[in-house]
């Protein structure tokens, strides 16, 4: 009797993980994952700011007082340079790698200065960059990929209608772009 217990207790068990693996892995394997949906917006190396409704690519922003923009990239050419500049109230980057870890994080407040001034690289292309670190550099908050591809979410805070032209020309002037040492 005990071992029909156990032999049911594990087959119990063992289903109930299989489920979570497949449900877990289920967006990986249907391609319509975070980084795909990002890949599909457009172009690498864009920022694209996210409407009110789905878009074609299956991306939206939810929250009324956030104004989102996403931007694909890959590092394996050359390092990928984020900057923003402007006057909101709020703003915060979260770097992923194309499996949807996260990577970095930062906000406004932890910032130099308030602006956006991150360089998302291969650890050898960093290493490189910090033998002789450009001047353009010297500010900048230097992030290793492990993987080659991934995207960035920028939020910006608009409270109020009368932040919402801010909020926008923050996102659509915000640079995600590969960087050329000179």
């Amino acid at each position: 009797m005990l071992r029909i217990f156990f032999a049911v207790l594990t087959g119990l068990f063992g289903a109930a993980l299989l489920h979570l693996v497949i449900i877990l892995s289920l967006p990986h394997f249907t391609g319509r994952d975070a980084a795909t949906r990002v890949e599909a917006e457009g172009d690498l190396n864009n920022f694209y700011l996210l409407g009110d409704q789905y878009d074609e690519a299956g991306l939206a922003n939810g929250d009324p007082f956030l104004r989102t923009a996403v931007c694909s990239f890959d590092v394996e050419d050359a390092p990928v340079h984020f900057t923003a500049k402007g006057n909101v109230p709020f703003w915060s980057i979260a770097i992923y790698d194309s499996a949807s870890n996260e990577v970095f994080s930062m906000n406004d407040r932890t910032s130099v200065g308030g602006a956006l001034d991150v360089l998302a690289g291969s650890p050898i292309q960093l290493t490189d960059l910090r033998k002789n670190l450009p001047q353009e550099l010297q500010q900048a908050i230097l992030v290793e990929m492990a993987r080659p591809d991934g995207y960035a979410v920028l939020r910006t805070l608009a409270p109020q209608a009368s932040f919402d032209d801010a909020a926008r020309n923050f996102l659509t002037e915000a640079g995600c772009e590969q960087f050329a040492a000179r």
